[in-house]
């Protein structure tokens, strides 16, 4: 059979060096150093003012009276450096440190990347917020855990849709900038106050204060088991980071770059990754009001239709509505494809149909495939680590480490954890110095908690590939250990496209069991009108019969106790922000999930739940 044909793309790092430790520990590489970085990401910024003041830097569509989004408002590089200049000083003359830094409750907005720019040429740290914590949460405890861990001299709002959140959180004598709208009862700064005042030169001296230590942002963990921690990112990490990616993924740099992203910047991927690549490179990012829900992916497809990026990112379920509309949709296709070199997802498993029908779809459109690229990382590694080393890329691949990372390879319960080292690591958590040090090997590796096999033994310049979390994992009342990661994506690759996400179940117990969250796809197999409630579409005879062929072809395929789903139930109440049970992506934690739905576990394995679906 002849070998598909990929959209030429190269990859930076196909080498590695591997060194045994002490007890099968092992260590490994890239085998080439990581080049050069400035000292903070502002260096580039002003770097790209002075070299193409009028290029577009940021983008986004503007609000119009109506609800609409209309047309796209640009800021060029020019107007970021002056504004940001502008914003410094006013932050200068507050007094703002690390000790009381900005925090922010906005979604993506152009102003959110002013001020967030403004933080980093005064040397003031800003902390991008999850706005479900203001927007969605009704108790705002995340919302409340956030400001008493960075103890804010600023907070600044978007809008007046934050003004409950602030009127319940945030202090009487604390400042509150917002773009536009007010929180009734108490006076705000206007944002375009703060932009307008001149920068002296006390904003050069502010900034040619800052280095590599200095604190740039805290992004906060997800808080899935305990409250979110308050990840410190200095420009080392950040800069580091940049030029790791530059160097593992040469396309980068290799023309203009221009990103469609509605990745939040709260999140590392969104905010570190995507946003700091746009200032690292000089390239234009379009910002997305669009996400991959049922609401708002009409939104993205638009933009996607209009907007040919150069590389594009994604989370799994982004993928899947764009592949699906692709089938049908020629203008998506025809500007997509038309000049990107790569896609890249990350933030859960991508199922195999997804790839499948991206693939024709392309080859359909282009005769051609695009390298879906991915790899592993996280809040505290700058995000990116790993990176794939080929075209070929299967499910679960992860790939090699980038320029400067060292990889400690250790056995863990019968699995492999891999440990970070390297410049782009963070220091630890801020105010936090118990979780710092757990965190933290005695060899001063990164104890990341994923654990990886070898996508081929006989070849290690293959890398690796993702088996599971450890923390996931657990045993059967047998003692034999279910690997949740593997058995999860083999779960929603078998019933792709009605499964969102898999939760398994089975602790302590004498069988797996799995509770479906399912997408929107479902509702078509149950005949029953658009509007009938979901616990109505998922008892339904249809979706009932659709459940059990893929539990039956799960069934075919086990090979014991520890990868057998024995009883399945589908889940009508969708995941909460508020109980840590879904992340900004949209990726679900296990352990929340069972947590806090133990009575539906307990059900589920006591059969008193009604339509449990079990292998005929």
């Amino acid at each position: 059979m002849t070998a598909p044909q990929f959209r030429p793309l190269k990859f930076g790092v196909t080498r590695v060096n591997l060194r045994n430790g002490t007890d099968g520990t092992r260590y490994l590489q890239a085998d080439q150093d990581l080049q050069a970085f400035p000292d903070r990401l502002t260096d580039r910024l002003q770097h790209w003012a002075q070299v193409k003041p009028e290029h577009s830097f940021m983008a986004r569509r503007i609000q119009q009276a109506d609800g609409t989004l209309g047309d796209w408002q640009h800021i060029s590089y020019a107007q970021a450096w002056q504004t940001a200049r502008n914003i410094a000083q006013g932050l200068i003359d507050r007094g703002l440190n690390a000790e009381r830094p900005v925090v922010i409750l906005s979604e993506n907005s152009l102003e959110h990347a002013l001020l967030a720019l403004g933080c980093l040429v005064a040397g003031v740290p800003y902390v991008p917020t999850s706005p479900p914590y203001s927007l969605v949460s009704v108790d705002y405890d995340k919302l409340k855990h956030v400001l008493s861990t960075v103890t804010p001299g600023m907070v600044f709002a978007s809008d007046a849709r934050y003004a409950k959140a602030i009127a319940a959180t945030v202090s009487d004598d604390m400042e509150v900038v917002m773009v536009e709208g007010d929180v009734p009862g108490r006076s705000v700064t206007a944002f375009e106050s703060l932009c307008s005042q001149p920068a002296t030169p006390a904003v050069d001296a502010a900034m040619a204060a800052t280095g590599p230590d200095t604190i740039a942002k805290f992004l906060f963990t997800s808080g899935s088991t305990k409250l979110p921690k308050a990840v410190i990112n200095t420009n080392r990490l950040w800069c580091a980071n940049q030029q790791q990616m530059a160097q593992s993924m040469p396309v980068l740099a290799e023309q203009e770059l221009v990103l469609v992203d509605w990745l939040p910047w709260n999140h590392t991927f969104g905010g570190n990754h995507n946003f700091g690549m746009t200032v690292f490179h000089g390239g234009t990012l379009y910002i997305d009001d669009g996400k991959p829900t049922p609401a708002l992916m009409h939104e993205t497809l638009r933009n996607l239709r209009e907007i040919a990026p150069t590389v594009y990112f994604n989370v799994p379920t982004g993928f899947e509505a764009i592949a699906h509309a692709m089938q049908t949709d020629d203008q998506l296709r025809k500007t997509l494809l038309s000049r990107v070199q790569m896609f890249f997802y990350a933030g859960a498993a991508l199922a195999q149909p997804i790839w499948d029908s991206l693939y024709a779809s392309q080859e359909r459109e282009v005769g051609e495939r695009i390298v879906m690229g991915t790899g592993l990382g996280m809040t505290e590694s700058g995000p990116f680590g790993i990176f794939v080393t080929n075209p070929f890329v299967q499910a679960g691949d992860l790939g090699v480490p980038t320029p400067g990372l060292e990889l400690k390879l250790v056995n863990m319960q019968g699995k492999t954890e891999v440990r970070y080292r390297g410049p782009n690591i963070t220091p630890g958590y801020w105010r936090n110095p118990e979780e710092t040090a757990s965190a933290f090997d005695e060899e001063g590796f990164f104890k990341t908690g994923d654990a990886v096999q070898w996508i081929d033994e006989t070849d290690v310049h293959l890398g690796l590939k993702f088996d599971g979390r450890i923390a996931e994992d657990f045993k059967l009342a047998t003692g034999t250990f279910v690997s949740v990661g593997p058995l999860r994506a083999k779960i929603i690759a078998a019933g792709a496209p009605f499964i969102q996400d898999a939760v398994l179940t089975g602790i302590n117990l004498k069988e797996v069991g799995a509770m479906i969250f399912p997408t929107p796809a479902v509702r078509a197999l149950s005949g029953l009108p658009a509007d009938a409630p979901l616990a109505d579409v998922l008892a339904s005879a249809p979706v009932l019969a659709k459940f059990q062929d893929i539990v039956n072809t799960l069934a075919q395929t086990s090979t014991g106790s520890a990868n057998r789903i024995a009883r399945l139930c589908l889940l009508s109440e969708p995941p909460t922000i508020d109980k840590g049970e879904i992340t900004d992506k949209g990726s679900i934690n296990q352990r929340s999930v069972l947590t806090h739905r133990a009575d539906t576990v307990a059900a589920l394995h006591a059969d008193t739940l009604h339509d449990i679906v079990k292998p005929q």
